[in-house]
């Protein structure tokens, strides 16, 4: 597998943690540098680990995992999108009570965002291409990705301001959807 290979899989992989950046951001979610830093660098750890993890796991548990992850990121994503509409609906000033960049909704969308590269990782192992390269190039490309939406979500939200949580959360409902979807097709 070549170095332009493993970039095109990352780039790919990296599509829906951007995506959740850039709704994170436009919600008025990455104010400071902190919560800058905590987005990229948990999405970019996330898909660091996980095709670590599914390398290592081997064909019989992630064949099982295969057959409901879809719904599990669809569940975290639908839990975390519905709050951020319902805040961004809210007639108040006040903003979602937890920060998806913190604490376990960082955790949910980082797993949510980060479970078709687990099914990466068996895949690379069936091809016997040593883990390690491809997945620190996964973990970087993730993160870099995550930072560029981040930029743009935040002159969204500084242009659209609240209505841009409910943009986000639908977003985020979109991408939970697309994965149930895709799976079926």
């Amino acid at each position: 597998m070549g170095t332009i290979d493993i970039i095109v899989i990352a780039v790919g992989l990296a599509m829906d943690a951007a995506a959740v950046s850039l709704a994170a951001a436009a919600g008025g979610f990455a104010k400071d540098g902190r919560a800058v830093f905590r987005l990229a660098f948990h999405f970019g750890l996330f898909q660091f680990m996980m095709p670590v993890i599914g390398w290592g796991l081997g064909v019989g548990f992630v064949s099982y995992l295969k057959a409901f992850d879809h719904w599990i990121a669809f569940g975290l994503l639908s839990v975390v999108g519905s709050r951020m509409i319902l805040s961004g609906m809210d007639d108040k000033d006040a903003t979602l009570k937890k920060d998806p960049s913190r604490g376990m909704t960082m955790v949910m969308l980082s797993i949510a965002t980060s479970i078709d590269a687990l099914a990466i990782g068996l895949s690379l192992a069936m091809l016997e291409v040593n883990i390690w390269y491809p997945s620190v190039a996964i973990g970087i490309i993730t993160a870099a990705m995550s930072l560029m939406a981040i930029a743009i979500g935040k002159h969204l939200g500084a242009l659209f301001g609240k209505r841009m949580e409910i943009v986000g959360g639908l977003i985020l409902l979109f991408i939970g959807v697309r994965i149930v979807f895709l799976e079926f097709m």
